[in-house]
């Protein structure tokens, strides 16, 4: 029987909010991440270690009696909204999310609890852009190793266990440093990509690839919507706070009807997603509904996130599009994660075979 879903948000989960985003001024700074994507090593490790070792959120996912914290999607879906609002270059999404759900539906258990700690970084080596249940890349196994190629992995650069799916149907373990990895050109640069080689790399078997796989990208796609909230959230912000500042004809833009009625319209869709963001996060984490949340969700955070971006930078006027000013990468963050574990289209396309909608 369904209940009715918890769209609001705890105490503990806005004291949760409230530490986060005290733990990213002091490490994600603006200024901080655009230097950061402009060098050799855009992921911010000290960050990581602080939320994943200092504040324990690494494990989240994961039971208590697994080496975890025993919390929930919810909890989750927080800490991902203020990591929109910094797009902070931290491999959370990937790591504490991604393959710890995927090693949840193995036995790997001391593998789950090495993530939970943040010791090491784990990264499924399936493409960015899969959708829950779409087919992905596998590779070969032969005689105990492993060979073959895997495009556009997401923090592939800083993981220290890969997550491989191979064609006898298995999910392997493979230790990072047994495979070659090839940045790719990512429009993101807080989030890079990678393609991972594997020339006859030992693995070690998890389980099935098939289930944990679909259980990780369902995860991904529904709490990537947090995320994008996170982000839009901060462009509307933002660029209300900047039209107050700015004055043209000696008054503020802000007044402006024209500019009112776009604020009012984002702010209207920034909302909505917020709705969106928090069935899908409150699905997970009961268990109801779950395909379906995550789907309408998905469907509708991505043009939200991009729309929001886009206003964001274009009300910013002349300073928007400088380098100097974070914008760009709020806006190449929102683009790339609108392909991200499926477009909006697919999960429009997957609500209507859902609730049995034809098409005309």
């Amino acid at each position: 029987m369904s209940t009715q879903p918890d769209l609001l948000y705890s105490e503990e989960e806005e004291a949760l909010r409230s530490a986060v985003r005290d733990l990213l001024a002091d490490h994600c700074d603006a200024p901080g991440v655009i230097a950061r994507t402009e060098s050799d090593a855009p992921h911010d490790l000290a960050a990581w270690k602080a939320l994943a070792d200092g504040m324990g959120l690494a494990g989240l996912l994961v039971p208590e009696d697994k080496g975890g914290q025993g919390a929930t999607h919810r909890e989750v879906a927080v800490v991902l909204e203020e990591l929109g609002r910094a797009v902070a270059p931290v491999p959370y999404l990937t790591s504490a999310v991604v393959a710890t759900e995927a090693l949840l539906a193995t036995d790997a258990d001391d593998l789950l609890a090495e993530l939970a700690s943040g010791r090491r970084i784990g990264a499924l080596a399936v493409a960015l852009n899969i959708a829950p249940g779409g087919a992905y890349k596998v590779v070969r196994h032969e005689d105990g190793a492993l060979h073959g190629e895997l495009t556009a992995v997401a923090d592939a650069a800083v993981a220290d266990v890969l997550l491989v799916p191979a064609d006898d149907g298995g999910l392997y373990a493979v230790d990072a440093a047994d495979a070659t990895l090839v940045p790719q050109v990512s429009l993101d640069l807080t989030r890079p990509l990678a393609t991972v080689r594997l020339d006859g790399a030992p693995g070690r078997l998890l389980g099935d690839a098939e289930p944990a796989v679909r259980r990780a990208l369902r995860s991904a796609a529904g709490l990537l919507a947090s995320e994008q909230l996170g982000l839009a959230d901060w462009a509307l912000t933002e660029t209300v706070r900047y039209l107050k500042e700015r004055k043209q004809f000696n008054r503020p833009v802000g007044g402006f009807q024209a500019l009112k009625h776009r604020l009012a319209q984002l702010w209207l869709e920034v909302v909505n997603l917020r709705a969106a963001a928090r069935n899908a996060a409150d699905a997970l984490a009961t268990g109801d509904d779950v395909e379906l949340s995550v789907a309408v969700a998905q469907a509708y955070a991505a043009p939200v996130a991009v729309h929001a971006a886009e206003e964001a930078l274009q009300l910013h006027a002349g300073i928007g599009m400088t380098w100097e000013h974070p914008i760009h990468l709020y806006l190449k963050r929102a683009k790339a994660d609108s392909i991200a574990y499926g477009t909006a289209a697919a999960h429009r396309a997957a609500v209507a075979e859902l609730v049995d909608l034809q098409a005309p």
